[in-house]
């Protein structure tokens, strides 16, 4: 069973898992077109940090970022060996229902080109293409995702 849950970016598994994400978009993607969270980041009071954890294990990340008139998906990743088990979709629903207990009528996202199964997962969870958003300027390794709440 999946559980996903309030959780501290510094708890040790978290961090982890991050440091994995961060890799990895900095082995896909040049520096400018990386548009992550550090960890002391996700700890603000507008941030809303989950983890999917199975038993005792953190097998994924996401967080929910307060924006004016919206809330911005954040630190999506999921451990490589727990893909495809339902933490991401696990991890989605918890968000979507954190922006609107916040009252947010829209959740928007930034995601890079190449991240073909992030695609699919937030098209599954009813996001579209839009344009870039907030303080992103256009990238050319990013895509641009809403959905109206």
């Amino acid at each position: 069973m999946i559980i996903v849950e309030k959780t501290d970016p510094h708890h040790p598994q978290a961090t982890a898992l991050l440091r994995k994400s961060h890799a990895l978009m900095e082995s896909l993607f040049p520096p400018e077109d990386n548009f992550y969270l550090d960890i002391d980041d996700l700890c603000t009071p507008n941030i809303h940090f989950f983890a999917a954890r199975r038993g005792d294990f953190i097998i994924g990340t996401g967080a929910l970022a307060i924006k004016d008139g919206y809330g911005e998906v954040k630190s999506m990743f999921v451990d490589e060996g727990a893909r495809g088990s339902g933490a991401a979709d696990a991890i989605m629903r918890v968000l979507e229902d954190a922006a609107r207990e916040a009252e947010l009528p829209m959740l928007k996202l930034e995601t890079g080109n190449v991240l073909h199964a992030a695609h699919k997962l937030y098209r599954r969870h009813g996001f579209t293409d839009c344009g870039s958003f907030g303080e992103y300027t256009h990238a050319g390794s990013s895509i641009f995702m809403e959905k109206a709440l």
